[in-house]
């Protein structure tokens, strides 16, 4: 079993006196003048997320259902993804509304090139780590200093990689929130890191003749909620002995052993899909755990038309055309391929996709980052796109939501990224499992062994398999099971996520018993 870490948890009763004292004199000041109570004075969420899309877009939704829960909302993005977003949406996409603002602080990296692309990830947790905590200081003490403008900064919802910000709020006397924006699943195999190290399991020492002798393939027991869990099923930058992996390793054991220190976890699932991870989980960490999504599910109950719906997070422009595309086209009948905003292949694996796609003879929608090929651009051979033509379209970008909501769309191949796997049960649609790497190998191995709602492309991908589970997926016998589980697991999600529903009950939990105790203090 995972040791707990020894450092205690913030005691929400016992704020640091300083930042107790700047509130008091605040607050004491607006009661002499009579303009307010201090009752009225609305709660201030600080949101910030680790600067990548798969994590912007979770943080973006909860920070809007903050906001129509009563609270101002401050959302901090990176200098850098500031510029890509005004790229992407436009130059007033980050002007904001009286209660609901964004500000920047720098990541500390050089500039990338090119600078419309996901930022080399080991590099940016190193930084974040390192050179983020003094701006994010700043920017608190900026927030607390605008007497009038904002009310006081009252808890802080930060992700769960960017455990840095716990020493902010502790020196401010304010509760903190870590989302971790991964599965259940894929956090408890994060937790377990430093115990599979201990044990002499792990990382790799010589890659290449442990892989071939299946040495992934040991079974792991004693993980609560995972049993029948190889070690391939661990998020995957356990398995190599580079150096990016190495320190992968080694921040994540750091960013979850810090994680004791939040006043409560947060993560996007549903207590019915996890369940026994959660009970486990719930066991080893001191900080309560709140499972509050699918967020997506839980957003359709914000007003559509309300000025804060109108704001975005994407951080590549999304073609919309694609949605005119599938209004020619019969129900269930296309695949929709995409592998997110991270995942990056080799030419010769986008020719093994393109030319399995082309051989199952189904439809698609492939989405085709230009960053996809690793160190290349992508480009698909002109006797793929004839032969295609008539089934298939490209795009670089989309609204991935409304494509998997589409009647037309009948599979997804995906990376097995959280957002994407989460998206898919939400819409009802079975899924092609590629993972890449962090814990979207775990994720497969729960869509395809414990739910019942994938099947895993093999990561040596060749053309013949990929054809063959695409027509499987599509129109065989096994992609029709798949498809009355996943409309099942649909269901349990929209339940979940309805008034009532176990996450937003746990929501409204979370906002009364964590993100307002700190409020309560200091009335």
């Amino acid at each position: 079993m995972t040791q707990t870490p020894t450092k205690a948890p913030v005691h929400r009763s016992s704020p640091k006196r300083v930042g107790r004292e700047a509130r008091k004199s605040k607050e004491e000041r607006l009661v002499e003048m009579g303009s307010m109570s201090v009752r009225t004075v609305k709660p201030h969420a600080v949101c910030i997320p680790y600067p990548a899309q798969g994590h912007i877009n979770p943080m973006m939704i909860l920070a809007k259902l903050l906001h129509s829960k009563g609270f101002h909302i401050t959302f901090v993005n990176t200098e850098y993804n500031r510029r890509r977003l005004l790229h992407s949406r436009g130059p007033t996409a980050l002007d904001g509304l009286p209660d609901f603002r964004f500000h920047t602080i720098p990541d500390g990296l050089p500039p990338s090139d090119p600078a419309d692309g996901t930022q080399h990830i080991p590099s940016l947790c190193k930084s974040t780590m390192n050179t983020c905590l003094p701006h994010f200081r700043d920017l608190l003490a900026r927030l607390n200093e605008a007497q009038g403008e904002v009310p006081p900064v009252s808890c802080i919802v930060s992700d769960g990689v960017m455990s840095f910000t716990l020493d902010a709020a502790e020196e401010l006397g304010v509760p903190e929130v870590l989302f971790w924006t991964t599965s259940a699943c894929g956090f408890m195999g994060y937790i377990h890191y430093k115990e599979v190290v201990d044990k002499g399991l792990l990382p790799l020492q010589d890659e290449d003749a442990r892989l071939r002798n299946g040495y992934l393939d040991t079974p792991i027991d004693w993980i609560g909620g995972m049993s029948g869990h190889r070690l391939r099923d661990l998020p995957s930058f356990i398995r190599t002995s580079t150096p990016d992996d190495r320190f992968m390793v080694g921040f994540l054991i750091h960013e979850t052993q810090r994680a004791s220190r939040a006043s409560a976890i947060i993560l996007n699932t549903f207590e019915e899909l996890e369940r026994p991870v959660l009970d486990a989980m719930a066991s080893i960490l001191s900080p309560p755990v709140y499972p509050i999504g699918p967020l997506s599910l839980q957003s359709r109950q914000l007003r559509p038309n309300s000025p804060v719906a109108t704001i975005g997070s994407n951080l590549w422009k999304a073609d919309s055309s694609c949605l005119g595309w599938l209004e020619g086209r019969h129900p269930g009948s296309v695949l929709y391929v995409n592998f997110g905003s991270i995942t990056v292949m080799s030419n010769q694996q986008l020719l093994e996709f393109a030319w399995g796609l082309a051989g199952s003879g189904q439809d698609f929608l492939w989405v085709i980052r230009p960053d996809l090929v690793r160190g290349d651009s992508a480009v698909l051979p002109k006797e793929f796109l004839e032969e295609t033509r008539e089934r298939g379209l490209l795009a670089c970008w989309c609204p991935q939501e409304a494509v998997l909501a589409h009647p037309a769309v009948g599979g997804f191949l995906t990376h097995s990224g959280w957002n994407s796997t989460l998206e898919s049960i939400c819409e009802g649609v079975p899924m092609l499992c590629w993972p890449f790497f962090a814990e979207q190998q775990t994720n497969c191995r729960y869509a395809c062994a414990e739910w019942g709602i994938g099947m895993e492309i093999d990561s040596n991908v060749r053309r013949e398999e990929v054809a063959a589970l695409i027509r499987e997926l599509m129109a065989g016998t096994r992609g029709k099971e798949m498809r009355k589980k996943v409309l099942v697991w649909k269901e349990r999600a929209e339940n979940a996520a309805k008034p009532g529903g176990s996450s937003a009950t746990n929501l409204d939990n979370l906002v009364e018993e964590v993100l307002l105790s700190g409020r309560k203090r200091i009335v």
